[in-house]
C-alpha cells in the first residue's frame, strides 16, 4: 500500500476475478500476511472469491500462518491437479462456436469442486466466520447481484461466484440460477465501502484493461471479450463509489456517521499489469505451475514495494 504503516492496520479487500490470473492476488496476500495486516472484510467474485475464503478459512483454523497455508495449498494443487488446464483450455475454444457445457461437459465436471472442498471448511467457517465476506454471483433470471454473506457462504455460492456458462452449467441454490459474479461486479465495491469499518480498502485488479493486438484466434477474443466484460462491471463499481462519496458533502450529510465515514475513506489499487508486462497475452485459463509462481512472486513484490495507487475524495 502506499504508506507502509497502514498494513499494520485493519484494512478491507476487494479482489477482482479473472481465473488464473488470481495468483497474482495469492501473492498480495501472502505478503500481507506476512507484514502483519489484519483485516475487517473482504469482497471478492470468481477467483476473487476462491481467494477470499481461503483466506477467511486459513484465518479460522490458523491465524496468518493457516491463511498463508491454505492459500499456497490450494494454488499449489491448482497447478499440480491432471488435466486441468487441458479441461479450462479445450472449454474455452469450445466457446468460440457456441457449444454448450450442458454437451461439451455433460456431466457438469468442475474441478475446483474437490480443490475447495479439500482447502475450505464451509460449515466450520459459517459458524464461526473471522471476517465479513461478501461473496458476488450472477442471477441468470435477471442478470442481477446476490451477495453471500460470511454465515451463508457455502460450497455451491463460490463455485456460481467462479462459473463461467460458456464452461459450466449455471450452479442452482434455492431453486434459483447463478453464474460469474463477475459480470454484476468484479468486485463489490461500494457495498463493501458502505459496511467495513476499516477507513482503507486495498482494490487487487487482475484482468487487463488494454491490449496490445487485436485478438484473432477464437479463444483469444473468447478471452478479450470477457476482460472487457469484468472490467465494466469494476469501473461501475468505482463510478458508483464516486458518486456515493460526492454526494456525502454538505453539512446535513456529514452529519450521518456513513457520510462523515466515506469521507475518510482511502481506496487503494494494485494493478497486476504494473507488475507482469505482458499479462494481456496470457491466457487466464492457464494453470501452468511456471505461469502460476510467477504471478505469485509479481503479487508479493507488488506490496513489497508499497506502490498502489491512492485515491481519496477530499474532506
Amino acid at each position: 500500500m502506499a504508506d507502509r504503516e497502514r498494513q499494520h492496520g485493519r484494512i478491507a479487500l476487494a479482489l477482482q476475478g479473472g481465473g488464473s490470473f488470481g495468483a497474482f492476488t495469492w501473492g498480495v496476500l501472502d505478503r500481507l500476511l506476512e507484514d502483519g495486516a489484519e483485516f475487517d472484510a473482504i469482497s471478492g467474485a470468481s477467483a476473487g472469491s476462491i481467494n477470499a475464503v481461503l483466506l477467511a478459512s486459513g484465518l479460522q483454523k490458523g491465524g496468518p500462518d493457516g491463511a498463508r497455508a491454505a492459500l499456497d495449498g490450494f494454488w499449489h494443487d491448482v497447478a499440480d491437479t491432471p488435466g486441468l488446464p487441458s479441461f479450462a483450455l479445450t472449454a474455452l475454444a469450445a466457446s468460440a462456436p457456441f457449444v454448450s457445457p450442458y454437451y461439451h461437459n455433460p456431466l457438469g465436471l468442475n474441478p475446483l469442486r474437490d480443490l475447495l472442498t479439500k482447502h475450505v471448511d464451509f460449515e466450520r467457517l459459517r459458524a464461526a466466520p473471522p471476517v465479513r465476506l461478501m461473496i458476488a454471483a450472477t442471477r441468470v433470471r435477471d442478470g442481477g447481484l446476490r451477495i453471500f454473506r460470511e454465515d451463508e457462504v457455502s460450497l455451491d455460492a463460490v463455485l456460481a461466484s467462479a462459473c463461467l456458462p460458456m464452461m459450466q452449467r449455471a450452479v442452482e441454490i434455492d431453486g434459483e440460477a447463478y453464474w460469474d459474479g463477475a459480470y454484476s461486479v468484479n468486485p463489490p465495491l461500494r457495498r463493501l465501502a458502505i459496511e467495513t469499518e476499516a477507513e482503507d480498502i486495498l482494490l487487487v485488479q487482475i484482468m487487463p484493461e488494454e491490449v496490445d493486438a487485436v485478438p484473432q484466434m477464437p479463444s483469444e477474443i473468447a478471452q478479450r471479450a470477457h476482460e472487457i466484460g469484468f472490467n465494466a462491471s469494476l469501473q461501475r463499481e468505482l463510478q458508483a463509489l464516486e458518486d456515493l462519496r460526492a454526494g456525502c458533502h454538505g453539512a446535513t450529510a456529514l452529519s450521518l456517521p456513513t457520510a462523515r465515514k466515506l469521507q475518510r475513506l482511502r481506496l487503494h489499487r494494485i494493478t497486476a499489469t504494473d507488475w507482469v508486462s505482458d499479462l494481456g497475452a496470457r491466457n487466464m485459463l492457464d494453470t501452468s505451475p511456471t505461469l502460476l509462481t510467477e504471478l505469485h512472486a509479481a503479487g508479493r513484490k507488488a506490496v513489497s514495494d508499497g506502490r498502489a495507487d491512492e485515491t481519496r475524495q477530499a474532506a
